[in-house]
This record gives structure tokens, sequence and C-alpha cells, in this order.
């Protein structure tokens, strides 16, 4: 297992940015005029966060997800209050480290699934300290 593949963050939903927001949409074919003129405003506060209390953001190190567009350098907006659903991106805490994998489960065992060839399964046994930490709602990438 990659050691130390997360960092985690609190967030600070103290404060508001209204940023400028074309909420008709972009196109993404030929450009529209009435998009030279926006005027409405998002925070991403508000539009990402809905559990403030339980909701962290947490910066990926490292490349055992990469088949999942996860990268090194990524930030994850992980909400610990969402229910746990197979198959879904979690940031999970096994003996002493973050790691963030596809999560299945199975009768009586889970595993946590890496996106990368390179990296085994790890079946969470009852000798491991485990505990799923959250729910991987959003990933921000830089481009």
């Amino acid at each position: 297992m990659n050691k130390r593949n997360l960092n985690i963050y609190s967030v600070d939903v103290s404060s508001c940015l209204p940023l400028p927001f074309a909420d008709q949409g972009v196109k993404a074919g030929f450009p529209s005029p009435a998009q030279d003129y926006i005027d409405h405003a998002i925070d991403l506060n508000k539009e990402l966060i809905r559990h403030p209390a339980t909701t962290f953001f947490a910066r990926v190190d490292g490349d055992s997800m990469i088949e999942a567009d996860l990268h090194h350098g990524d930030i994850l907006l992980i909400d610990r209050s969402e229910e746990i659903i197979d198959g879904k991106l979690y940031v999970c805490f096994i003996d002493g480290d973050f790691t963030v994998k596809r999560i299945r489960i199975e009768k009586e065992v889970v595993w946590l699934i890496p996106e990368n060839p390179a990296y085994e399964p790890i079946r969470v046994t009852e000798e491991n300290e485990f505990m799923i930490w959250g729910r991987v709602m959003y990933v921000i990438k830089p481009k």
C-alpha cells in the first residue's frame, strides 16, 4: 500500500466568494453570443458542500487510482455522512494510513480496489485497523 497517499484538510465555509457563473451552460459546440453577458454568481461552498460539519478535502498523493482518473495533486471533496455504497470511491483509514480506493463489499469481506494494475486489491481482515472514512463526492483537477 502506498503510505501517506492523502493529506486531509477541513473545509472553511465561513466565507462567501461569489464567482461569475454562466447559468445557461457553456456550449461545447459553436459559441453563443448570449454567453457574453454573465450576470449570475455561484458560491462553490454552497454548491458543493451539503454537510459542512462532515465534509473535508484531501489532496491525492500517489498513482494507485489513475484508471479512475485520480492523479497526484487532485483535490478530493469527501463527505463522511454519506451512506456506504458498493463500487463507489471512498477514503479509508487502514493500519494508520489514509488511502482512496473503490470499495467492494462481499458477503463478509470488504476489498479496497486500486485502479492501477501495478497495485493489488487489499482484503480487509479482522487484523486490520480499518474504517471507511468518507465518500468521494467531487474531484477538483488542475488543467
